[in-house]
């Protein structure tokens, strides 16, 4: 067994391995990558040879997570893990990002890769660790790629940037993105910051960029020692070069002249240039037309993608005739519609997204049960993105992860803005009713504007644009598009995506499909955007200036609370007794967590009335008694010797006999008093050693005309009652006499 080994060193001391030779060795490649006691298989396996008709990269990741990598069982009653979280999505789709661009454009068989994790400590994230553990896979084994890539997670903590962080670290950073680079060149940025500048968010790109290229170096020297540099030979494609000039050479221009009439009209552009293609096809010989049919249209994709790149460069002409800086025309409703508790309608262009806000109790909250991350989610976005919205005739099949994907950015984008104290839970649904380039901006934009309607205080509103790349590979020339179209998404070299607020920027996404993009395109990219953000902005507190003054009728209103840590198990009661008698009796909604500063009470209903009595019966509880305070009391049971009154929920004090009326009572008969009594009592006597509780009656009683507190007799002089036993005289000195002889005392 050949094992080869080796070892990273990250700037702060902690070390990465990756090794291979010892598992799954029947898997083209296959390597452990460990930090820490985190341990990560990447394996990856290739098809001998193409599908028939596959013209494209069929590449699949695969991220999972072992509960057994952390002790625990999963969830359900399965009690095996299922389907893939949206964390487990969200990082396969982060290493999918990187290696999908890096195979050759020729190179078409099915391509799996699986990454697993194995082992896990709580201390080192293992998403960062995904993308060199594939690459290293992909490193080892013979399948053509142009690679290695790595990624990491890049925070800036203390104002300083921290290759990634610990989960512990991770708490205090105000920028977290992760980086997905070759030796040479950035492909794929994604991440969340705390507003800002473009200045912070390049140099945490630099960075990440130089720990990535020690992760590249390693994975080369580990390829050249594995003996696995040179790669299998394949040829997936037969190419005909001649019909390949043919094609050029009858329809570029007359594709070239449809690119340079700048028509805003999708469908006409896309069925114009189709136009061409489907004469061309018809042009050739019948005989030949079916076995040419699928190069013609490969080749016309290339024509067709050189017309548009080649009009942009040298005309300075987008598809829909726009200039490289121009926002599309845009409009905006909010209040939208009657039901949600807020909605706002954004369009921008070709591209409309409807949103809607849900404003909830804890109750509504998101529970986490991933592998390492459990908790709650309090404010929560979802994507939906149905087949109508680009005109096609399908069913619409669950959530794909392209809608995660969005979604979770999106939901960065935002969270930040939301109020820290705000005690909803939130939910924001945006529907993609048209699409034609940056739906996940749309959707940002279009939350942003719900939310306000739903009179949420966000800190500051968020905006949203996608920028694009056209850059000429012979010459340094190139053009950076703001607010960029579906075609030159797919068609052009970059597709950025940047949020912010007026004060900075909130989360980015990047991805890049050329070679060479220079920090210098970056900068100006990033400063293009934010005048393009600026602009939407405008658009944005035009429409909605500020949050609705007051909440919607139908939202449902939330008062809270912070008690006493020591009081919470008499506001839940045993059993959770207590809290679900408040619930029915009042009618709101009680919930009650323990944090670090008590036990918060969140009281929810539709109505005043119901919350008003929910916390009338809570504050009874967690309300310390008080000497001298007069309370309403129950009876709660009969003694000889008086009454036990239970005057605040759960604390009962004794009302003896000579406290209930100022005339002397022979016994309780006489005082009337009965079980379930209703009664009201002062609290004259808090018991300092004990802590019991003395009431009284007759202290609210006015004192009688000339009455006199009878003065008891001194002992041994008080006359006798019917039937009582005389006492002799006591003994001087206090001696009793001689003690009883009853035996021995027992030690």
């Amino acid at each position: 067994m050949n094992i080869i080994k080796k070892t990273i060193k990250l700037p702060d001391g902690r070390e990465i391995t990756i090794e291979t030779g010892k598992l799954a060795k029947q898997a083209d490649g296959a390597v452990e990558v460990r930090m820490g006691n985190t341990m990560l298989l990447a394996t990856v396996v290739t098809a001998k040879e193409a599908g028939e008709g596959v013209d494209f990269m069929p590449l699949q990741v695969e991220y999972k997570e072992k509960f057994s990598a952390a002790g625990r069982f999963p969830g359900g009653f399965l009690k095996r893990e299922g389907r893939a979280s949206d964390y487990e999505v969200l990082t396969a789709r982060l290493v999918d990002r990187v290696l999908r661009p890096l195979f050759p454009d020729n190179y078409h068989a099915d391509t799996f890769v699986n990454i697993i994790l194995f082992s896990a400590d709580g201390v080192d994230a293992p998403d960062c660790l995904a993308g060199l553990a594939a690459s290293a896979a992909l490193a080892v084994s013979d399948i053509p790629f142009n690679g290695p890539i790595s990624e990491v997670r890049v925070a800036r903590i203390n104002g300083e940037f921290v290759i990634d962080p610990t989960f512990e670290q991770l708490k205090n950073a105000d920028m977290e993105l992760m980086v997905g680079a070759t030796y040479d060149n950035i492909m794929m940025v994604e991440g969340e910051m705390n507003e800002v500048s473009e200045a912070d968010l390049l140099a945490a790109l630099r960075a990440a960029h130089d720990a990535i290229k020690v992760q590249c170096k390693a994975q080369l020297e580990l390829a050249e020692e594995v003996g696995s540099t040179v790669k299998r030979e394949y040829c997936h494609e037969v190419n005909d070069e001649e019909l390949r000039k043919d094609v050029h050479d009858k329809c570029y221009d007359r594709a070239y002249a449809i690119a340079k009439t700048g028509s805003a009209d999708k469908h006409w552009r896309q069925d114009s240039f189709d136009a061409i293609c489907k004469e061309y096809i018809e042009s050739l010989p019948e005989e030949e037309r079916e076995a040419k049919t699928p190069l013609v249209q490969r080749y016309y994709h290339d024509v067709e993608k050189e017309a548009m790149r080649r009009c942009v460069l040298d005309e300075g002409v987008r598809l829909d005739g726009r200039k490289t800086t121009e926002i599309r025309p845009i409009w905006i409703e909010t209040d939208y519609l009657p039901g949600p508790h807020g909605s706002a309608v954004f369009t921008r262009g070709e591209t409309q997204a409807l949103a809607t806000v849900t404003l909830g109790t804890k109750l509504d909250e998101k529970i986490l049960d991933d592998v390492l991350n459990r908790g709650t989610e309090r404010f929560l976005l979802h994507y939906n993105f149905p087949p109508f919205s680009t005109g096609e005739a399908k069913a619409q099949r669950g959530v794909g992860r392209r809608e995660i994907g969005h979604g979770n950015l999106a939901h960065r984008a935002l969270k930040r803005m939301i109020p820290d104290d705000f005690p909803y839970v939130t939910r924001v649904v945006s529907d993609i009713l048209e699409s034609n380039g940056s739906s996940s901006m749309a959707t940002v934009c279009a939350g942003t504007l719900a939310l306000l309607d739903a009179g949420v205080k966000m800190k500051k509103p968020v905006s949203g644009i996608a920028m694009g790349l056209i850059h000429d590979d012979k010459s340094p020339k190139y053009a950076i598009l703001s607010d960029i179209l579906g075609d030159e998404d797919h068609l052009g070299d970059m597709d950025f995506k940047v949020t912010g607020t007026r004060d900075g920027i909130t989360a980015t996404q990047m991805d890049i499909k050329c070679d060479g993009l220079s920090y210098e395109i970056l900068e100006r990219a990033l400063n293009q955007a934010r005048d393009g953000r600026m602009h939407i902005l405008d658009l944005i507190e035009a429409a909605m200036p500020a949050p609705r003054e007051d909440y919607k009728p139908s939202v449902p209103r939330i008062v809270t609370m912070l008690i006493p840590k020591e009081l919470i198990g008499a506001v839940i009661g045993p059993g959770g007794k207590i809290i679900q008698g408040i619930q029915e009796e009042s009618g709101a909604t009680v919930s009650i967590d323990e944090i670090e500063e008590g036990g918060y009470i969140e009281v929810a209903a539709a109505n005043k009335a119901s919350i008003d009595k929910a916390l009338e019966m809570i504050n009874a509880i967690v309300e310390l008694p008080e000497e001298g305070k007069v309370y309403d009391g129950t009876v709660r049971s009969i003694m000889d010797f008086g009454a036990f009154v239970e005057f605040m929920p759960h604390r009962d004090g004794l009302l003896h006999i000579s406290e209930i009326a100022w005339e002397r009572l022979d016994d309780m008969e006489a005082s009337g008093l009965k079980e379930g009594d209703k009664v009201k009592v002062k609290l004259i006597e808090i018991d300092k050693k004990t802590g019991k509780y003395r009431l009284s009656m007759r202290a609210l009683l006015p004192k009688p005309e000339g009455y006199v507190e009878p003065q008891r007799a001194p002992r041994g002089e008080r006359p006798r009652r019917d039937g009582e036993r005389p006492r002799g005289p006591r003994r001087e000195g206090g001696d009793r006499g001689p003690r009883r002889n009853n035996g021995p005392r027992k030690e």
